[in-house]
């Protein structure tokens, strides 16, 4: 007879408030193993740029999922790091459904960390307990969390409802480069019928959120020229030009501090939100005034537009300037050169190709000239102002319906197993390539686990231990209720 009821509870539904019930209930007896596991996952170090430690990572994840029972292979195209792909099928299931997360992370600078990135260590009590390493929220923790609803409905004698694939990516931080060879290389593997994209926070609430779209991104390195060696500045000052005023100005062409994107065209492909999404936008809550005092600021860009709206539109990010020194280390030189590193967040139906190209338009309209190369000694005295631009990797953003049925499926199972309705937003803030995922129409859902105040991709990345709980239950849900 129990065999029997074992065998039954392994082919019906289970209920997503039983689902979350059965992670919980499993979660509580093995909280030790299941944060011991993920401490020792965090301990590997895991630039994509650190090819023996990332296989390590590979093949420490890929054995986590094989003693889970699942099919692993490790994809490969030569010299890059390798996907982890993994296959759980469910007897009579019809549906496939991809799992997809990231184990590389970003660069650290172990000088302003308080605890060394790779060796976690918890602190804090209670509900807000957080485990403190590079990755702990960015990406691993959806990793974690996957193989833990898994090994609960194995306690369970329960199983997924759908076939199941779990494709983790080992470069996402470094661009997804290669991801799209990938696509193409393995076209029978990653194919599902949709995908569930487990990558940023959950929202500043600590609601539960979901994503149906990522901006895309393309980077730009400046470089602007002065004198061919730095200069005294009594001596040679308001003569020789000022690199790092020619390039603070050349910027204040392209961005005012409202946030604007001042390059003409910049906006004119960017896609009107539907009228679901503009609905689901208005559902969210305003919770600017919250985040400020948060983060102790005295003002906000965007002309008195919301954190919601403004994520929706095109961005300019100032994100590092070189030029010089400071404090102890200023002298009174006229530099030789100053840099500028930008990241452009696009949305939907802006390109990297065109944003580069009005980029560039822009630039030379402010009568410089541009060079891809370092210049030489003769092109720079031939023209007024000369500019390296080097335009790093990018991709297009990406968005799905809300309206499909898988939309609105991944939104229920949600609800049911919390209770809560989560916040519906048209495109996550932050970038992932999301298009490369949308092949051939398939739906792309994201669904985030971690704390919002992660610190995610700066020093002491954190995971609130209590989002991971709640990841576990959300995952067990989505396992058995995505037919």
């Amino acid at each position: 007879m129990l065999l029997l009821a074992a065998s039954l509870l392994a082919l019906s539904a289970i209920a997503p408030p039983d689902a979350s019930r059965i992670a919980r209930n499993y979660r509580t007896r093995h909280e030790r193993e299941i944060v011991s596991e993920f401490m020792d996952l965090l301990s590997i170090p895991n630039l994509a740029s650190d090819i023996p430690n990332i296989e390590k990572n590979a093949s420490a994840i890929a054995a986590m999922l094989e003693r889970r029972g699942a099919q692993v292979r490790l994809l490969r195209l030569q010299g890059v790091p390798p996907l982890v792909y993994a296959t759980l099928p469910s007897r009579n299931a019809k549906t496939t459904i991809a799992f997809y997360a990231h184990y590389d992370g970003q660069p650290v600078d172990p000088a302003q960390w308080a605890t060394p990135p790779w060796q976690p260590v918890i602190k804090g009590e209670g509900g807000e307990a957080r485990i403190y390493a590079r990755s702990a929220s960015d990406d691993k923790a959806p990793i974690m969390a996957m193989l833990a609803a898994l090994d609960a409905l194995k306690s369970a004698n329960a199983s997924p409802a759908v076939n199941l694939k779990f494709v983790f990516e080992g470069e996402e931080e470094a661009g997804s480069p290669h991801l799209g060879a990938y696509f193409d290389r393995y076209p029978k593997e990653l194919t599902t019928d949709a995908w569930l994209l487990c990558d940023g926070p959950v929202h500043q609430s600590r609601r539960m959120q979901l994503y149906f779209g990522a901006r895309g991104v393309t980077e730009l390195e400046m470089t602007v020229y002065g004198p061919l060696r730095a200069l005294h500045s009594g001596h040679y000052g308001n003569w020789a030009p000022n690199a790092i005023v020619t390039l603070t100005h050349l910027i204040d062409t392209m961005r005012d501090t409202e946030g604007r994107i001042l390059i003409a065209g910049f906006y004119d492909d960017v896609a009107p939100l539907s009228g679901v999404e503009r609905d689901a936008l208005a559902a969210i809550p305003n919770i600017d005034s919250d985040l400020k005092r948060e983060l102790a600021l005295g003002r906000t860009e965007g002309e008195g537009k919301s954190l919601n709206e403004l994520i929706l539109q095109p961005a300019l990010n100032l994100r590092g300037f070189s030029g010089g020194h400071v404090g102890n280390q200023a002298s009174n030189t006229i530099s030789t050169e100053a840099q500028a590193s930008i990241d452009f967040r696009l949305v939907p139906a802006q390109t990297p190709e065109k944003v580069r190209e009005r980029v560039e338009r822009h630039i030379a309209a402010q009568d410089f000239f541009i060079v891809h190369d370092t210049p030489d000694a003769a092109t720079r005295m031939a023209h007024t102002n000369v500019v390296k631009l080097v335009w790093g990797s990018g991709y297009p953003a990406a968005r799905t319906s809300m309206d499909l049925p898988v939309s609105r499926r991944v939104a229920n199972v949600i609800s049911e197993a919390t209770g809560v309705s989560p916040y519906l937003l048209p495109s996550l803030g932050g970038s992932v390539p999301m298009y490369l995922f949308q092949r051939g129409g398939t739906p792309v859902v994201g669904f985030p686990i971690v704390n919002h105040d992660n610190n995610q991709h700066a020093a002491n990345e954190n995971l609130r231990i209590q989002n991971l709980w709640d990841g576990i239950e959300m995952f067990t849900a989505l396992f058995t209720n995505l037919r």
